[in-house]
């Protein structure tokens, strides 16, 4: 088959929805697919053109992994605001339609979402060369943005988020099918759109995700210390309020120490309410290579949501940490899908966002208990791979995708 995918995010950027969309297409190149991409130029998690790309010109072709790939250089913010964010989103998609007539033939059209708007230019293909659109969702990204208050609620951005959802159900409508990565984003979906839907999560390779492959890990100050690490985008939705909270109140215990790795938004700002602290390291993202020592360097991985994030967000780093064989504490609503996840496979504990006293306990308890701690890590691991392991998910996908072309 020939394939066309559609999405801001790609290669070489190796993390979150670019990580994700660049493994699916290697994964139907060797299932022996004709593949092309049409993106955004690499600027993920810093908000940043990558420095070897912000010296080529608007346009690029790359060839990477077999994957042809047709680039637009498009605007990035460096203080990534509502209007900024919409700015960006509009300049991709009107710099990428020039992409679009280098696409000559699609027997099926993949849009990721965030951006909703890749779903108007997978269209585009799909008029062009006839072939079905399939529609990922990684992110509502319209909810996501009002339920994380990037959105204000003034009666313009009300107007505007009629205006926005409007849109979406009318784009997600025109798809031949819809999939998501979580059953509670399942439901959402089936709020807004009739179109049909798949259920398609995220995966982890659990070859590369694994402890008999790390190596000793570099981060912190003392080998002997409970580490505890987050690791991923620094931005609006996670409640650093929490983890500020948190790092405080250990500031005291020389034996607990805070390792914060990744990049965003909220980098700067947090750095700067962080500096006097002497129990927390924070390190740029590591390499996708690097990944695996990272995650299983830890003795605690955390996640602090804010309460108002329900289904709209199912973390995708959630898999990682869980494969490396560490328990985790996360934190936000307790009607969302990872606690359903975290209860289910007895690989973490899940608590309330206002269950200060529940975090702090929690990590006391899993530094004092080190067998209890080994035992979610294992079960982590397990439930991971069992559920969400790379061939699984992404064989299951191709079936999907060969059942579509017939219909």
């Amino acid at each position: 088959m020939d394939i066309a995918i559609v999405g801001i995010n790609y290669a070489p950027e190796d993390s979150a929805i670019g990580l994700y969309s660049a493994q699916m297409a290697e994964f139907l190149i060797k299932k022996n697919h004709n593949v092309s991409v049409i993106t955004g130029y690499p600027y993920y998690p810093q908000w940043d053109i990558w420095v070897p790309y912000k010296k080529k010109g608007s346009y690029l072709r790359e060839n990477i992994n077999g994957v042809n790939v047709f680039r637009y250089k498009q605007y990035v913010p460096k203080k990534p605001t509502f209007l900024k964010r919409l700015i960006h989103l509009v300049d991709f998609t009107l710099g990428s339609i020039l992409n679009i007539q280098k696409i000559k033939s699609a027997d099926i059209v993949i849009s990721v979402v965030p951006f909703t708007s890749s779903i108007f230019l997978g269209k585009l293909i799909s008029w062009k060369t006839g072939g079905k659109l399939w529609v990922h969702i990684q992110d509502f990204e319209f909810d996501a943005a009002f339920e994380s208050g990037l959105i204000g609620n003034k009666f313009h951005t009300r107007a505007m988020k009629k205006l926005l959802m409007e849109m979406e159900v009318s784009l997600l409508n025109k798809a031949d099918r819809v999939s998501t990565i979580s059953h509670g984003m399942l439901k959402k979906l089936a709020s807004k759109s009739s179109s049909s839907s798949y259920y398609f999560p995220n995966w982890v390779d659990e070859n590369k995700i694994t402890p008999e492959k790390a190596k000793s890990g570099k981060w912190g100050k003392k080998s002997e210390s409970f580490k505890v690490l987050y690791s991923g985008n620094i931005g609006a939705k996670q409640d650093w309020e929490t983890y500020l909270k948190v790092v405080d109140f250990f500031k005291d215990d020389q034996s607990v120490e805070f390792v914060l790795v990744g990049n965003g938004a909220k980098r700067k700002e947090l750095e700067k309410d962080l500096k006097e602290y002497k129990n927390i390291y924070i390190y740029n993202p590591v390499e996708y290579s690097e990944l695996n020592t990272l995650l299983c360097f830890a003795d605690l991985h955390v996640l602090f949501q804010k309460n108002d994030v329900i289904d709209t967000v199912m973390p995708s780093k959630l898999l990682g940490m869980m494969a490396s064989e560490v328990p985790s504490l996360v934190t936000g609503n307790l009607s969302s899908e990872v606690n359903k996840v975290l209860t289910e496979s007895q690989g973490g504990i899940f608590l309330d966002s206002n269950d200060f006293d529940g975090v702090v306990n929690t990590i006391s308890d899993l530094k004092s208990d080190q067998y209890k701690s080994k035992d979610m890590g294992k079960n982590a691991r397990k439930y991971i791979v069992d559920k969400f392991s790379y061939s699984k998910v992404l064989d299951d996908f191709m079936n999907e995708l060969e059942e579509l072309t017939h219909e």
